[in-house]
């Protein structure tokens, strides 16, 4: 039974473990300015990050409905927008997958995976998949931490939420919390960039 689901994984998640930001070389890294975007949330309206006047930053999450790497994540983060939100970095999803190729991924399927887990956060569809290349995500999911400052969105953390892709009870690094709680303290975080464990993300 174990060895029939590890053979699943494999193939609903083709290369799922090649690098972290392996997009031809594009994408931030560390220090840039993230773009800011106008996508359509599960809920009907558009949103963009200038709309969230009074965050200090922002846990940017590209993710979706099918891969068991995000579905492996989802609870924890609901828990990194329960902790967060309030201290002024709120969690914004962005499904980037193509509906066409997986039907699983489409809008109405994402307005039905918020509804059933309760998403607290913005749930939004990278139409035509503009925005993930230039970010660089390569991944499901895969974790940009950006701090405010007055010449942009500062790119802080990119990867990983914690140390165990699968088993959120095996988690013994705990990436993003630790990198917003520095940024809380006005410090760096003390790990920058980890690699992003997941499923390819499907043009």
């Amino acid at each position: 039974m174990k060895n029939s689901l590890l053979v699943l994984i494999a193939i609903l998640c083709l290369s799922s473990f090649s690098g972290l930001n392996t997009t031809g070389g594009n994408g931030l890294k560390i220090g840039d300015n993230a773009p800011d975007f106008k996508l359509l949330n599960v809920d009907g309206k558009n949103v963009s990050l200038s709309d969230f006047k009074d965050a200090k930053g922002f846990i940017v999450i590209f993710t979706c409905n099918h891969c068991p790497f995000s579905v492996a994540n989802e609870d924890r983060i609901l828990a990194l927008d329960a902790a967060y939100k309030t201290k002024g970095y709120p969690v914004i999803a962005i499904n980037p997958n193509n509906p066409i190729s997986y039907p699983a991924d489409n809008y109405e399927n994402m307005k039905i995976r918020a509804q059933e887990k309760g998403f607290t956060f913005p749930y939004l569809v990278d139409k035509g998949q503009k925005l993930y290349p230039k970010y660089g995500a390569t991944k499901t999911p895969h974790v940009y931490v950006l701090q405010k400052t007055s010449k942009g969105l500062r790119v802080e953390y990119i990867g990983a939420i914690d140390n165990s892709a699968r088993d959120a009870s095996l988690a013994t690094e705990h990436y993003v919390a630790d990198a917003v709680d520095a940024l809380l303290k006005g410090e760096e975080p003390p790990l920058r960039e980890t690699k992003a464990i997941g499923c390819s993300i499907k043009s």
